[in-house]
């Protein structure tokens, strides 16, 4: 049986933190000392433990550090505790974001069901986004399977950043209420991406695809079966798909402004959702296996971005394209040296099996084009040539067009998503053609995220396209204390994209 989720809620209040009543008040520190005078009050009134801590060398206010002190019935709220935020002048939106996450993750481990949190710095509604964006990174814990585990925390956690004043809890209001938006999307993206193979197949995620769009005003959803795609010759996730017994899907999702005219953009937004990766008969090695059900979280990026994108309405109409497969070997599986005919009719010579996520995506880019989409940001768990690259810290980004890769950037920026430029230029592409075929699904020993890229680029020409190899930021290990698995990479930075950095 499973265990529901914990509910995670953020509120904004403009109160003395002082009398501020909760299980765990959360204060920020920068290295310099307390964050501003609300938190220099507070301290003050305990007695100043900071000091003392920071004579003793136990706590300096250093980045994502924290210390725990109990207030004595000196405040309100029974635990208080210092978040470092580092240098003041460094302090960011995404310091504050991991500050937030920091309380909110102390608060679930101590089974607190209120957090405050007065963690200050910059614009407030950039602050008050980024703090509700964090507490619900921070509480988030992927328990459902886990027998008890949610007798182990509280079934809901309220968050409350605190603001000065009635003016400044305006702004911090405007930017939390985008904030929830996300942060909860990003969430839902983890749990999704988090449950295995037996549980999400194609047909189950489409399921879930249009259990989402039905309960978002704005958003429509319509999902392709493999007769469906057999109809409109998709032959790559078809091919892929193949050696499964559960057959493969296409979800489309569509928002549109309620007022569009000629020159309203029109997104598209593609997602690789290879529900389990095996490598089909060029079969995986069996360690780590287990991780490859995160193969979908492309995909999954996609669908909850599309949900927050409906929910914050902006002025451009976005299609969400997630092809689903699993690829399995078995009889029917395909095979190293079939020729593939894609939806576009370039044909694709295999020559290995788990270079499927090109596959399903090409289909998806190309169809987009036909549906009128002059931009198109595809993200997908691709290759491990990205992960060897450029590390686990950013997402490798390629791209046609230099304007495109300058909004991302912006979009990476604003959401502390951090993104890499890498190429993908004439010289991958040539890596990629075929002798018996127009291309090959695989490009040699070297660089194989920018072959990757420069195969999917030729199913993109005509539109400004960009491509995102999350294959080494979706996922945190399996030694991560708080809540190993998927981290949600890419709903926010899609959503940042298309609303403006809102």
């Amino acid at each position: 049986m499973k265990n529901r989720m914990m509910d995670i809620s953020v509120k904004a209040a403009a109160a003395d933190a002082a009398a501020f009543k909760a299980d765990l008040l959360a204060i920020g520190v920068f290295e310099d000392g307390c964050c501003c005078a609300a938190t220099a009050a507070v301290n003050k009134k305990m007695g100043d433990p900071l000091g003392r801590l920071k004579r003793l060398g136990d706590f300096e206010g250093k980045p994502q550090t924290t210390a725990l002190v109990y207030s004595d019935g000196k405040l309100a709220a029974a635990r208080v505790l210092f978040v470092g935020l580092g240098e003041k002048a460094k302090c960011d939106a995404q310091a504050l974001r991991k500050a937030a996450a920091a309380a909110a993750s102390q608060a679930t481990a101590m089974k607190a069901k209120t957090v405050g949190l007065l963690l200050c710095g910059g614009d407030a509604a950039a602050a008050g986004q980024a703090l509700a964006e964090g507490a619900c990174f921070g509480a988030y814990r992927y328990d459902e399977y886990i027998a008890g585990a949610d007798k182990k925390r509280s079934a809901a956690l309220t968050a409350v950043i605190l603001a000065a004043d009635e003016k400044e809890l305006a702004a911090v209001k405007k930017g939390a209420a985008v904030g929830v938006i996300t942060g909860a999307a990003q969430n839902a993206a983890r749990t999704l991406a988090n449950r295995p193979a037996n549980v999400i197949t194609p047909a189950t995620l489409a399921a879930e695809a249009k259990k989402v769009a039905a309960k978002t005003r704005g958003l429509r959803c319509t999902v392709l079966d493999e007769k469906q795609l057999a109809a409109k010759k998709m032959g790559g996730i078809l091919a892929v798909g193949q050696g499964s017994q559960n057959p493969p899907r296409l979800m489309l999702l569509h928002y549109k402004p309620a007022k569009t005219t000629a020159k309203t953009p029109k997104i598209a937004l593609v997602g690789k959702a290879i529900t389990f990766d095996s490598g089909g008969i060029s079969i995986k090695p069996g360690e780590g296996m287990q991780d490859m059900k995160f193969d979908k979280s492309g995909g999954i990026a996609v669908l909850y971005a599309m949900r927050a994108i409906a929910q914050l309405k902006p002025n451009a109409e976005v299609i969400g394209l997630i092809p689903s497969a699993e690829n399995l070997p078995g009889g029917k599986s395909y095979r190293p040296g079939d020729i593939i005919t894609t939806f576009s009719g370039t044909t694709v010579e295999i020559q290995n099996t788990d270079a499927e996520g090109r596959m399903i995506l090409c289909d998806a880019i190309a169809y987009a084009k036909t549906l009128g989409c002059k931009t198109i940001v595809d993200v997908a768990t691709l290759t491990g040539a990205c992960v060897v690259a450029i590390g686990t810290q950013r997402a490798g980004l390629m791209s046609n067009d230099e304007g495109l890769i300058a909004q991302l950037k912006a979009a990476s920026t604003a959401t502390g998503e951090r993104v890499w430029h890498l190429p993908c230029d004439d010289e991958y592409v040539e890596a990629m053609k075929s002798k018996v075929a127009d291309l090959k699904n695989t490009g040699g020993k070297w660089a194989g995220a920018c072959t990757a890229a420069g195969f999917l680029s030729q199913f993109a020409e005509g539109a400004k396209w960009a491509h995102l190899d999350i294959a080494g930021v979706g996922v945190w290990g399996a030694g991560e204390k708080d809540a190993p698995g998927s981290i949600g990479f890419g709903v926010r930075l899609l959503t940042a994209f298309v609303c403006g950095g809102k």
